[in-house]
Order: C-alpha cells, then structure tokens, then sequence
C-alpha cells in the first residue's frame, strides 16, 4: 500500500492553471495547486490487488459519495495520463466491490477490522468491512456517476467487468425495493438524544407512501431525512439509471434485462419527482421540494452537501435556465430556506450538520458551477480564497461574519469542489 506521488500530468495541470490565473487571480492558483495535490498527497491508497482506496480526509473511512467527488477533477487529466486512469479504474473497482459486500452502507474500512463510527449502532452489521451504514440514495449513485466518466473522458471500459455487472444487480434491487419501503429490511438506530443521527419508528423512519421516487434513510451529508423521499438524490438516481441503460443496452455491454429495470427506474422516479416533488414558495411559483412523503408533506430548503436541489443541472437533471430550477434556486438563495445565510465574509447555503449562520465551500462552488455568470464565478472565487482563514484549502462550513471559524480543517471534498470551480471558470470541464 502507498500514497499516491504526484504525476508530471497533474503537476504540468497544475502549472497551466497557474498560467491562466496569472498574476490577477494569483490566489485562486495558489489554493488551487494546495488544494489540488492535497487529495493524491494524503487520500489516495492504492493496494497491490489493483484497487485505490480514499480516506475522506479526517476520518479514516471512505466513503462512496466523498471518493467519486474526490477524484472527479481529475478525470480531465485521465484521458492522457493512463496511471490515472488506472487510479480511478481502481477505484471503480473498490466501489463495486464494497457495494457487493453492503449496499445499504455509507462508508467503509480499509480493512476488515470492524471498525466503526459508533460501535453500539443498531442494523445489520453482519461485515466487519463496515464503517457505517446510513443507507443513503446518492451513496449507490456517485460509482455508478464515476464509473461512467471514466468511459465518458478516456474510453476505458475494462472497470465494467464481473464485479461492477453484481454491484449494479444490487443497487436495482435496492433501488426497486425502497421504491415500496415497507418491503425493506433495512432499519438503522443509533442511541443519541440527536434526532438527525437516527431513523425514527423502529429505525424504519417516517411513514410513506408510493410515488415512483426510491426511499432513502439520510441525506448526503448523513444527517437522517425528515420525510423520506430526497428529491436531489432522486434526480440523480434518474440520471444514472440513464448512464445504466446506455451501458447495459449495447454501448458497452448487452444485458437487456438490465438495461430494462433500469429504464423502468429511471422512468418512475422522474415521474415521482415530477408528479410528487413540486410545491409552491411563498410567491406563488412552482419550485421543487427538497423532500416529500408522498402524504402530502414537504420540506422547503436545501442542504449544501451535493446532491442538492441547487445542483439539479451540474448533475445532469435539468437544464441551468429550467423555470422550474430557476424559481426553486431563488427560493433557495433567500430566507424562506431557513439554512440560507448572509454575513460580513460569506452569504449562501449552510447545512443543519454545522451551526447556524455557517456557509459551505462546497454549496458556494455548486452555486457558481450553476450560474452563466463569468463574473459570479469569479466573484466567488474571491471569496472563497478569502475566507481560508489563512489554510489555502478550503473547509467543511466557514461563519459568515469570522472565516478563522470553521468545521473540518480537512475536507477532501471541499477542496476539490473548490479545483472543480476554478477548472469550470476557464471552461476545463469533466465530461459526463
């Protein structure tokens, strides 16, 4: 096992975006150069039986959702760096195997150690490979996202092989079974007097009914969900089960069977959110809602992990100037989201995971990889260099009126998300 050394690719990259900042924008290079070599440098291990494994930085767990977005960036590189792209092949590979393993976990050990966040969770904890296992939607989307970009950027297809072709069975039989929740054997209890780190009613959660939308327990940024159908996992669960349907359906492999669930899938959880997902704002407009039970009740708001609703077009759901996208993210980037913030420093989207009046990096980057503005980008851009309270990596949430308070010193994450802005404003995009 070694941590990866930084490649002549990565390095030349760095250098070129470097060029581009040039003296004006000095700064955003000089976090983007920590930023950028701060992942390969200190998260990425990669073992002798071909797979890579991902720290998510502070915690010594990787998680699905963190390692794709932690090695996205460097997709753009991938396609002429074959190492890379064995890297990220490697990956890939873990993914699917850990997901054959657990498809309802989060977050998984380096090793069969037994490990854990919280030894007295209540759940099916039979795999010592288990870290922890808040079943979350977009936990089963972001490898499936990352094993198509590798295709999508480099042509490499040798990652969809027998291991990927039984992880993907498994999340259509998780994806098909939470579509009628009541037929999981999934429950999670953890003893907190915190409601966000448990599921309710025996650890089955709130009451649902059917929509078309797949159920999950919490959000991407693990905390529980209120009502259980989370719209931007959703909308991402359909955009992958797209990326399903062109690999199973001839592209790359032939299984028609799977092809089919997965069309099926995409075709009913996009007409649940259509159908389910919307509600009004105050204003009268039609905007979507972050969750909904399918009983009637609805949460207004949005949480800066991703997905989020304000990141419906970076994740392939929607075009950027949708009607629909357009209402739900001014409605987001106001007060009527109670976890929207403005301050001296910072103003955005926070999170109930961090403290009140925090903004996220990571839902400042979303905002602006949104946003047709030049000079959005590069305002945040501004800001977010700003208020690194002297680190050049950026952080889980900063205080909005004192940037030398923050969350999570190291955030993996938050600093490539950070590497992904910069790349978009000078139109270094990853294919997907």
């Amino acid at each position: 096992m070694t941590t990866t050394a930084i490649p002549k690719s990565v390095s030349d990259f760095m250098q070129h975006i470097t060029d581009l900042c040039g003296t004006e924008h000095a700064a955003w290079a000089e976090n983007f150069n920590a930023c950028f070599a701060n992942t390969l440098a200190t998260t990425v291990k990669r073992h002798a039986d071909g797979t890579t494994f991902l720290l998510t930085g502070d915690i010594p767990a990787m998680w699905l959702r963190d390692s794709t977005a932690q090695l996205r960036p460097y997709m753009a590189l991938a396609a002429e760096d074959d190492d890379l792209a064995n890297m990220i092949a490697s990956l890939v590979r873990q993914q699917f195997r850990y997901i054959t393993i657990d498809p309802y976990a989060n977050a998984f050990n380096e090793e069969p150690n037994g490990a854990s966040w919280d030894k007295d969770d209540q759940s099916d904890f039979s795999s010592p490979w288990l870290w922890e296992r808040k079943y979350e939607v977009d936990s089963l989307c972001y490898p499936i996202q990352l094993a198509w970009m590798l295709y999508a950027n480099t042509g490499n297809t040798n990652h969809f092989d027998a291991e990927f072709i039984a992880g993907v069975k498994k999340i259509l039989d998780v994806f098909e079974t939470e579509q009628h929740h009541e037929r999981s054997p999934y429950f999670f209890i953890r003893d907190t007097d915190i409601p966000t780190e448990s599921l309710s009613n025996n650890g089955k959660g709130s009451p649902v009914a059917y929509t078309g939308m797949t159920w999950s327990g919490f959000r991407p940024s693990d905390d529980a969900c209120t009502y259980h159908y989370l719209v931007p996992s959703n909308m991402f669960a359909a955009v992958v089960m797209g990326y399903l349907e062109r690999i199973f359906g001839g592209e790359i492999l032939n299984d028609a069977d799977i092809a089919a669930r997965a069309g099926e899938l995409r075709r009913t959880i996009t007409e649940g959110i259509e159908n389910h997902a919307k509600t009004t704002n105050r204003n009268g407009e039609t905007i979507y809602a972050f969750e909904t039970d399918g009983l009637g009740h609805v949460n207004v708001m949005d949480d800066s992990n991703v997905p989020s609703l304000m990141a419906a077009p970076y994740l392939g759901y929607c075009a950027p100037d949708d009607p629909t996208y357009l209402a739900t993210r001014r409605t987001l980037l106001s007060d009527e989201n109670p976890y929207y913030y403005e301050g001296e420093y910072l103003k955005g989207i926070g999170s109930p995971h961090t403290p009140p009046r925090y903004v996220w990096p990571i839902a400042l980057s979303i905002e602006a990889m949104t946003s047709d503005s030049k000079d959005f980008k590069a305002h945040i851009l501004d800001r977010l260099v700003a208020t690194d309270a002297g680190t050049h990596l950026m952080h889980e949430g900063i205080d909005v009126d004192d940037p030398t308070k923050y969350t999570r010193e190291w955030f993996s994450w938050s600093n490539m998300m950070f590497c992904e802005l910069v790349m978009d404003y000078f139109d270094i995009h990853v294919k997907h």
